[in-house]
């Protein structure tokens, strides 16, 4: 077979569309993308299919949805159930070469075997029975439709199938320990192990940077590469991903798939930086970096051995860098598909029914000024009327979700909480009514047009400090404009909710504590 390999860098990634694409598969994509682009390689996409009962489109979907997000993109994309004639024709090459062979054992005789061999301390390798069955044999089985696997045939038991893995040094196996494997069920379905080997060599990967959990499948993909003459790629094994615990890292730790931390409100660049450090370290204390830099700066000499270890902690305090970086503008624009979501306004002239993944969305900051309705009392609001609600939390967001729960007074027309949240400290009922009282004169004086944050706490602070405490002015009034323990400072929610409803809930305040 002629080697087909090319000097040019080729990595790949082939995840199977079983369930949605999670962090562990996203990071490796990462790593194979930004060492392709590094050397001006390609990166190719490969949906690993094969498995028919349980590979399903959407999962597909979110699998390409998921990396285009993260601004991983691939150069070449292929399916492998479109390349079935593409196996056959090599598993019938092995078959007519005399190095795979047809096996017809049933399940449960290859099970009985099995325990067979683990009871008296062997390796549960496969005995060979069907490897000598006569030609006249397999034509009868093959004629009478009898179920059948093929299985590769290794020629020399006692070899030792070595290679230099770019991570972990050189790694060994006997080929006694792996037996003649299964390649393919029937001549249609090729299992793993062959569908790989094939596609590797004819996409010519030149670097295979996978999980350390596909280690044990590599001695299988060499021995094929070098029964059929496919050259061998360059192998590096990713350390595995751990919670804090040092346990597999499982929901309890905070993981989840791609498309959960997206609808969450975790941003693709704050993923992006967090899954780098899962496993590589530039070496120095620099601590952020976009994909850009990533590509610039990564080397595999840097991936540890060791395990990666999930910090949740850490992925909440780069989310919360990096919305901070966002202009006014972007971040609103990112945090009003969660106001959608949460049922509290509505674009006008535009439908869309799932606020957070709506493309519709986006032709929202198309125009100008887009305008929304608040779904209670149907006013209507612009877009920079929710600049400067998501303005004042900006500092305060983990992520883009919480931007419902924390400005939800904003869009409700009658707030609703308990009286005693307006007392501060041990204020009476009428010490609270008193100062809500008092805070209705003083702010009905002031002109619409100078209710802004700096008038208001100019005139108010000076209030507080005749008061003697801060807190007894304060914290009612915080309490009556948000019904909230915490929140942005009372002038600058007062300065957005405006004269008309600063004055409206204050009021509602001193009724409730009557």
């Amino acid at each position: 077979m002629v080697n087909n390999q090319s000097n040019k860098i080729r990595t790949r990634i082939a995840p199977s569309p079983t369930g949605l694409l999670h962090i562990g598969t996203a990071r490796t994509a990462l790593f194979n993308y930004i060492f392709a682009k590094k050397f001006q390689g390609n990166f190719i996409l490969r949906i690993e299919d094969t498995d028919s009962e349980r590979s399903k489109k959407e999962y597909e979907k979110d699998i390409v949805e998921s990396l285009d997000w993260l601004g991983i993109k691939w150069d070449e994309c292929y399916r492998q159930s479109e390349r079935m004639d593409i196996y056959e024709k090599y598993i019938k090459k092995l078959l007519k070469e005399d190095k795979a062979y047809y096996c017809f054992c049933t399940e449960e005789e290859l099970e009985a075997q099995k325990q067979y061999q683990i009871s008296i301390g062997q390796a549960a390798c496969y005995s060979g029975k069907c490897r000598g069955l006569p030609k006249e044999e397999i034509n009868k089985n093959l004629k009478e439709k009898k179920p059948f696997v093929v299985r590769f045939k290794i020629s020399d038991s006692s070899k030792k199938i070595a290679f230099d893995d770019l991570i972990r040094g050189k790694i060994e196996f006997d080929s006694e320990l792996i037996g003649d494997f299964i390649i393919s069920k029937g001549l249609k379905k090729p299992f793993y192990n062959f569908a790989a080997a094939v596609d590797d060599f004819e996409m010519k990967i030149s670097h295979i940077i996978r999980g350390e959990d596909h280690i044990s499948n590599t001695p299988k993909q060499i021995l094929i590469q070098q029964t059929l003459g496919f050259s061998q790629p360059k192998y590096a094994h990713l350390p595995l991903i751990l919670g804090p615990d040092r346990s597999k890292l499982s929901k309890r730790h905070g993981a989840t798939a791609i498309s959960e931390y997206r609808e969450k409100g975790i941003l693709p660049e704050t993923l992006i930086n967090f899954m780098a450090f899962l496993g590589w370290n530039p070496g120095t204390e620099r601590e952020i970096y976009n994909i850009v830099s990533l590509i610039k700066e990564f080397s595999l000499e840097n991936v540890q051995k060791g395990g990666a270890v999930f910090n949740i902690k850490r992925l909440d305090y780069l989310n919360g860098f990096y919305i901070r970086q966002k202009s006014d503008k972007k971040i609103t624009e990112l945090c009003i598909p969660y106001l959608i979501k949460a049922d509290f306004i509505e674009p006008i002239d535009i439908d869309c029914p799932d606020g957070v993944n709506c493309p519709e969305t986006v032709s929202l900051f198309e125009e100008e000024k887009p305008e929304f309705k608040i779904k209670e009392g149907d006013e209507i609001i612009d877009f920079d009327y929710l600049k400067k609600i998501v303005k004042i939390y900006q500092e305060r967001l983990r992520y883009l979700s919480e931007i419902a729960e924390l400005t939800d007074f904003f869009f409700k027309d009658k707030l609703e909480y308990d009286k005693d949240l307006l007392q501060w400290k041990d204020m009476t009922d009428k010490e609270v009514f008193n100062t809500l009282d008092k805070l209705e004169k003083i702010l009905s004086k002031i002109e619409v047009k100078d209710f802004n944050k700096e008038n208001l706490e100019k005139i108010l602070m000076l209030e507080a400090e005749k008061i003697g405490d801060r807190g007894k002015l304060l914290w009612p009034l915080r309490v009556a404009l948000t019904g909230k323990k915490a929140s942005a400072p009372p002038f600058e929610i007062a300065e957005i909710l405006g004269k008309e409803k600063t004055l409206k809930r204050i009021g509602e305040a001193k009724k409730l504590i009557k």
